[in-house]
């Protein structure tokens, strides 16, 4: 991996609901353009979400430089249009069993890597 590069692995689930889940994915096929300008004003530099069922996976690669948790988290909550995708996008999910409340996006552990 770029040691210029961060990367996330990030669980949710989606409400088990099969018109949701393909609403949700639809969405995806071409998220808004405010949403895409969002991210890679915060440092995201690439983001792949990957389902297995009601299960959702995010890898997110970041700037290291660029990039912090709480100042996406801030810049999110100032921009109406992520907050409108958001809320829209809460419709479709849901937290894990091991979502801590208040929290969507849960960090993922690393447990094998092969070099």
């Amino acid at each position: 991996m770029n040691l210029n590069v961060q990367r996330y692995a990030l669980a949710l689930d989606l409400v088990d609901d099969e018109t949701k889940i393909a609403a949700y994915e639809k969405a995806h096929e071409s998220i808004w353009p405010e949403v895409r300008e969002h991210l890679f004003a915060q440092g995201v530099l690439g983001m792949e979400i990957y389902r297995l069922g009601t299960r959702i996976f995010m890898i997110m690669e970041v700037d290291p430089k660029v990039y912090s948790e709480a100042g996406m988290a801030q810049a999110s909550l100032n921009n109406d249009a992520i907050v409108r995708w958001e809320t829209l996008m809460w419709t479709f999910q849901a937290p894990t069993p091991w979502t801590p409340a208040g929290q969507k996006w849960v960090p993922m552990r690393r447990i094998f890597q092969l070099r």
